[in-house]
């Protein structure tokens, strides 16, 4: 495993380096003991054709969150190399929210899992997914 632990700061400054997380306005909220919290604005253009945002769109949080989530653990240079996703009900709402969480750390890989929420205009959060992966470790 990479003995450099990111920060907050270094974890911000490697999602800003991926154009298309800068495309969706996604920002790191959380990232610590072996957690990372992912969020993103909802645009009408995420949406698919019944106005709930699109699936690919919480694949990508759900992705990008797992595999921040084993950096805390891991540290830098890593790569997915596998993830499953379940959608549990259409996404409505204003703020795409992505908790990704280790299960267990390991040399070569890390097992995460991210449950994923939106948020209304109150703040009151709905589990609309759920996904598990495990992370490369480079």
């Amino acid at each position: 495993m990479n003995t450099h632990r990111p920060d907050l700061s270094d974890a911000q400054e490697i999602l800003a380096a991926q154009p298309f997380s800068v495309y969706l306005g996604a920002r790191l909220v959380a990232f610590g003991d072996g957690a990372a919290v992912l969020e993103l604005d909802v645009r009408d253009e995420l949406r698919q054709q019944n106005g709930f945002v699109h699936g690919g769109v919480l694949s990508y949080a759900a992705d990008n969150a797992l595999t921040f989530a084993a950096g805390t653990v891991a540290g830098a240079g890593l790569l997915t190399a596998g993830y499953s996703i379940d959608y549990l009900r259409p996404a409505q709402g204003r703020t795409l929210r992505a908790h990704a969480t280790v299960v267990r750390p390991g040399r070569a890989r890390v097992a995460c899992r991210c449950d994923l929420f939106m948020l209304d205009q109150d703040g009151a959060q709905t589990l609309c997914a759920i996904a598990q992966g495990t992370i490369a470790v480079a």
